[in-house]
């Protein structure tokens, strides 16, 4: 995709006219267009080629602006960056996001030097899904732009996926992911540490194949875990080659992708502009590049950076938030992930609200807390709890006289459908104990790793229903508690919880451990038909009430109830 075909190309060769200037300018700039007929949310390349380059620094001394239109329509500014470390390429990307005529212009500048150029192309209307946005009109909610289909929200944390050397082991990851109905995934640009003792992981180590440095930039010394001596003037371009081949892939399977543009900047060496840096100059730089260079990817959305309240503070986070808005032609979808509570909820940027909050401190309770404020503070958006507790991390002691919770498969797929039950999403990750794969850390995974399994079911059983209509709603049933077990204690949260459509054409009732339900029948409109679901087997079974006119779940562990007039 990123070979410039010649054949399609619309070549020009312009030299700047008039007297020589005292100013070093390159001799000549060739502008090569990729494609004329670009599929709808996919990109044409303009490759600016440069001809006895003398700029100091290509990624300071020169810029590359470009705008297009369809034919008719508004225009948009769009940044083109460098790529190439002697300043000999350049590149600006136009993804059209509608069918039709477009025109579009590029102007490279050095100094006292410029030139423009002119060039068109047009847009086939493809049915891809295209960009996310947030549902106007079910704002808890996401959709896709292109075809109108609603977006389930199945995420998983990969943060070092960038980590591994070979590529066909990204590629895989990828597949494998995309197989078991994970359809979003979590990316960091930039960080670096020793090993996975940095998250209490012993069994995820550097070795030939996977390392912990993502290096955006170049790299004194690389192999210096906490000096790399990195140049922030300058990028890493294999490192963006390596992400760009990546966020394809990720199309090909229908993966967003979630751009972190820091992971863990506390740790030393991870972060190179430090609290005196902070939101300077070269931290702007590296925003706008990696903007410039992935906005046009339709898969793409920000998060302005991995737990800001580490290393960071709240004005920081709106002014980078600001900045990725009004660098983005497309207005990818951004947030930020942070703590336990969101204080962005009315920032302009922000489309939808993150949180971190860990075990059943985050479930059922909390996201419908959450969504609650939301409606107070007059903007409702879709709200997700970014990060609740990996599987298989910490499920044994630490420490002395420290003894972490069993955060198992099935604890986390429970919390999983708490979340989704109070109107919100998730982001998973699995258990990283596999030598050589690395789970929620590298985003590598065996077949002996079935956690998925579970929430594919739970995205199933969604992705069939109305979800985006239906409401967090406890009040057309009375419940009585099963004896099961209760993840978190019995007070976690209601022995069963339900959601419905307003009329009531769609109710589901979850039980978290067994249990009975009597469901008033004139809140549905009368008696209507019903099915059980195995959240566990993705099985389906008749319901009838019994005698008293309840459901009675199957057994004690959790179940869902369907009833629907269909």
């Amino acid at each position: 995709m990123f070979r410039i075909p010649r054949a399609l190309s619309c070549l020009l060769f312009l030299t700047c006219a008039g007297p020589v200037v005292l100013q070093a300018a390159p001799a000549g700039v060739r502008f090569v267009q990729s494609t004329d007929h670009p599929d709808q949310y996919d990109f044409v390349e303009v490759a600016i080629e440069v001809e006895k380059p003398d700029a100091a620094n290509p990624f300071t001394d020169v810029t590359v602006e470009g705008r297009f239109e369809r034919q008719g329509g508004e225009a948009a500014r769009v940044d083109g960056f460098c790529d190439s470390a002697d300043g000999s390429l350049f590149r600006i990307r136009f993804m059209p996001t509608a069918a039709g005529a477009y025109d579009y212009s590029v102007t490279f500048r050095q100094g006292d030097y410029r030139i423009s150029h002119n060039g068109k192309f047009a847009a086939a209307g493809q049915r891809r899904n295209g960009l996310l946005r947030v549902d106007k009109e079910h704002p808890f909610h996401f959709i896709y732009e292109g075809t109108g289909r609603h977006y389930f929200w199945n995420s998983t944390t990969t943060y070092w996926l960038l980590g591994w050397r070979q590529e066909p082991i990204i590629h895989e990851s990828l597949e494998r992911l995309a197989k078991l109905g994970v359809n979003r995934i979590r990316v960091a640009l930039s960080g670096r540490t020793r090993d996975g003792m940095r998250w209490k992981e012993p069994d995820v180590k550097p070795s030939e194949q996977f390392q912990f440095r993502l290096e955006p930039w170049p790299a004194a010394r690389p192999e210096n875990i906490e000096d790399p001596g990195y140049d922030v003037a300058r990028f890493n371009l294999d490192h963006f080659r390596k992400c760009e081949r990546m966020l394809e892939q990720a199309r090909r399977h229908g993966i967003q992708v979630s751009i972190i543009f820091h992971l863990d900047g506390r740790d030393k060496g991870a972060d190179p502009f430090g609290p005196s840096g902070m939101g300077g100059p070269d931290e702007q730089r590296y925003y706008r590049y990696v903007v410039a260079r992935l906005a046009a990817f339709d898969n793409v959305m920000w998060d302005v950076t991995n737990e800001w309240h580490l290393f960071r503070n709240e004005a920081w986070v709106e002014q980078m938030g600001r900045l990725i808005k009004d660098c983005d032609p497309y207005d990818h979808l951004t947030s930020v992930h942070g703590k336990g509570v969101f204080p962005f909820r009315n920032s302009p940027w922000v489309d939808f609200a993150m949180y971190q909050s860990w075990d059943e401190h985050g479930g059922y309770a909390f996201m419908l807390r959450n969504r609650r404020e939301q409606v107070k503070a007059g903007r409702p958006m879709p709200q997700v709890n970014e990060e609740y507790g990996y599987e298989d991390h910490y499920p044994y002691p630490w420490g002395e006289g420290r003894k972490w919770p069993a955060r198992t498969a099935d604890t986390r797929r429970r919390l999983a459908w708490q979340m989704t039950m109070a109107g919100g999403y998730q982001t998973t990750g699995e258990r990283a104990n596999v030598p050589g794969y690395g789970g929620w850390i590298t985003g590598r995974g065996d077949q002996t790793m079935v956690m998925f399994e579970g929430y594919r079911h739970l995205a199933d059983f969604f992705q069939r229903l109305p979800w985006c209509q239906l409401n967090p709603d406890n009040g057309f049933f009375e419940a009585q508690a099963g004896s099961g077990p209760v993840p978190g204690g019995k007070d976690a949260m209601p022995p069963v919880v339900g959601l419905r459509t307003n009329p009531g054409d769609w109710a589901i009732l979850y039980f978290v451990a067994g249990g009975r339900a009597h469901v008033q029948p004139d809140s549905l409109g009368g008696a209507t038909p019903a099915r059980w679901f195995n959240p566990r087997t993705g099985q389906w079974s008749p319901a009838q009430p019994d005698e008293k006119g309840d459901f009675v779940a199957l057994d004690e562990q959790d179940w869902a109830l369907l009833i629907n007039k269909e």
